[in-house]
Order: structure tokens, then sequence, then C-alpha cells
């Protein structure tokens, strides 16, 4: 049974610590994926924690991801970066993945944007897609509200039945188009536990069980921004797109690179959504 009296006492020492150092109290979270470190440059007013600085934030062990939470303005919105995220698959629980969107909900935060980089499964897509998520398949074995429920944070039983906000969803299409950012699409991402990348068959699989992009994060983070009674959108860079009956290998470094490719655009259409807000 997971000690939800020390996982609690934890949020709140690590609420304590952040709350007496941010000029302000962060309205929106924005989680940045595989290669899409560079939203941070255009940040206003920033100030950086280093997760090894704050009271129980897991450390990332993913080269990728910086390992930072950065606090500023960004579109005239006061927001919270956070700089690189942990995976089920690094051997964290689900709950310690969830750890700083908890404690960012806790200093008042009540919008969530999740971003990652995913393998394309809708052969329409194609590399450097930006697909707004409209919905997701949660494959990992567990969830991170499993155990006792503390009420104060949100209800036992969340409705999912709309877990990306349509409102939050035509927003950010029609930042796309305001900008100029093209390849920009809706579908439903799956994630699954990883570390391991997807044979043929299960490629075959998710494309069948209704998937267009998959990935091995943001679910958890998604289940708790809406416990939480946050407002949230998913943004998904496709960086590579497999057929399973023409397979080809799957190599990480094309991976981040696709995604950071697809950096400039993700940063344009995010500052003109914040900017519309």
């Amino acid at each position: 049974m997971i000690d939800m009296y020390l996982y609690r006492q934890q949020v709140e020492e690590a609420v304590a610590f952040l709350r007496p150092q941010l000029p302000r109290m962060p309205e929106i979270i924005i989680q940045l994926g595989t290669g899409l470190s560079g939203l941070v440059p255009a940040m206003e007013d920033a100030v950086s924690f280093p997760y090894e600085k704050i009271p129980h934030f897991p450390r990332s062990t993913v080269a990728t991801h910086a390992g930072n939470l950065i606090c500023g303005r960004l579109g005239g919105k006061d927001v919270a970066i956070l700089q690189g995220r942990f995976h089920y698959y690094e051997g964290y629980s689900t709950k310690e993945v969830t750890f700083p969107v908890r404690v960012l909900s806790q200093l008042g935060a009540r919008t969530a944007l999740i971003t990652n980089a995913s393998g394309g499964l809708n052969s329409n897509f194609e590399p450097g897609t930006i697909m707004v998520m409209a919905d997701h398949i949660n494959l990992l074995p567990e969830n991170p509200l499993r155990g006792p429920n503390i009420d104060a944070w949100g209800e036992r039983f969340p409705d999912l039945s709309c877990p990306y906000d349509p409102t939050l969803q035509q927003k950010a299409l029609a930042a796309a188009v305001a900008t100029g950012v093209d390849n920009v699409c809706t579908g439903t991402y799956v994630c699954i536990p990883g570390p391991s990348l997807e044979t043929p068959a299960e490629t075959r699989y998710l494309k069948m069980i209704g998937a267009d992009a998959v990935g091995m994060s943001s679910v958890p983070e998604v289940i708790v921004a809406l416990h939480a009674g946050m407002k949230v959108l998913g943004l998904s860079v496709v960086a590579n797109v497999n057929d399973p009956d023409n397979f080809q290998p799957i190599l990480l470094d094309d991976i981040v690179k696709a995604a950071e490719g697809a950096g400039s655009r993700l940063r344009a259409l995010l500052v003109s959504f914040l900017t519309e807000l």
C-alpha cells in the first residue's frame, strides 16, 4: 500500500520550498518532451530551479531531458515550464512521474499543456506533424491515482469522458493557422511502458485499437492534471512514421533530431496560443 500520508507531506514540502521563491504563482504548466526545450529562451523574468534542488523531485535519467523547473512569463501568462520529465520506464512509479504536476497544482496552476515526441501510426502523418491530442489510450500497468485518495486534491473517480479540453484544442488549431504553422492535425495518442520500441506486430496492433501516435509518456501527467481540476491540452510532435508492413529501424537519435526540427514551429504555435488564451 502506498503511504499517502508521506506522499502528501512530500508534496507540501516541495510547495513550501517553491512558494516564497516565486515572484508570481504559475497559471499554466508546460511539460516539455524530448527535443522540445527550445521554448525556454522565449520566457521573460525567468527563475530556474534544478530538479535536484527541489525537495522530493525525482531526477531525470534521460540525456535529452535537462531537468529544470523554470517559472516566468510567456505569451503574457504566468507559466511554469517543466524542462524534462520522468518516465515509467526509468523505474519510477506513476506517482513519482507526476509529482511535479501535483506540486504545481497546489501552487495554483489551472491549465496544463503537455507536449511530447511520438512515433506516427497514422499513415497520413509525416515526420514533423504536430498532433493536437483529442483522446488517449493508456497501456501503462499502473495508474497515478491508484491507492488511497486525498479528497482535497480531487475526487476518487475523475471523469475522463473528455480528457482534452475541446476549447483549448480549437484555440491551438486556430493558433496554428494564425502563425502559419502547417501540418497540424488532431488524433489519438497511446502510451506504452517502454523502453523497448515497438515491433511490427505491436505497431499493427496499436493502429488497430485506434491510435494515431505512440509514445512512452504524458498520460500519467494528464490524469493527475485532470484529477486536480485542470484543463488540459496535449501536443505531440510526430518524429517518425512506420509502416508495419514495410518496417524500418527506429533510432532514438533520429527521433530527437526530428523533434528538435519541429521545435520552432511548436514554439510559434504555443506562444500564439498563450497570447490568445
